[in-house]
């Protein structure tokens, strides 16, 4: 009743082998795989690792709050057309009733105010009155550069 091992069998040393890790090891072994991405493509713990990326980059901006959101600005309520000029800068028409020139206003503050909700910190630089023929002022031609 001589029993030896034979080592060199397959199935003593893969049982061996598998009676040596333990649960935990394997876990920290996939753990480990995951954060160092050694898995091949097209395995499974590589398609879970993809999955899991898919998900935050879609799901995330729901729930976490960034704060990356445009400041909003809620623009002037008169119609303001804007045409682009010769030399690359922004022509603004702007109807006489949104500026109040009485009372010393300034014009020209008041047509920036006008004017920075749609386009932004801008420069005037030349303003034009257009008048009917009765000499009123009708609009405003604004040029503009952006700053």
């Amino acid at each position: 009743m001589n029993s030896q091992i034979d080592w060199q069998r397959r199935e003593t040393a893969s049982t061996a082998r598998e009676s040596a890790v333990s649960p935990m090891g394997a876990t920290w072994r996939t753990i480990r795989g995951y954060i160092f991405w050694s898995y091949e493509r097209g395995s499974l713990h590589y398609d879970i690792m993809v999955t899991l990326i898919l998900l935050f980059v879609f799901i995330s901006p729901h729930l976490i709050n960034f704060k990356d959101k445009p400041v909003e600005r809620i623009p002037h309520l008169t119609g303001v057309v804007v045409v682009p000029g010769a030399k690359g800068e922004l022509i603004y028409q702007i109807q006489a009733s949104a500026v109040d020139t009485g009372a010393g206003g300034d014009v020209r503050r008041q047509l920036e105010k006008i004017i920075e909700p749609i386009s932004g910190a801008v420069s005037i630089t030349n303003v034009e009155t257009v008048k009917d023929v009765s000499g009123h002022t009708q609009s405003y031609k604004v040029w503009v550069e952006k700053e």
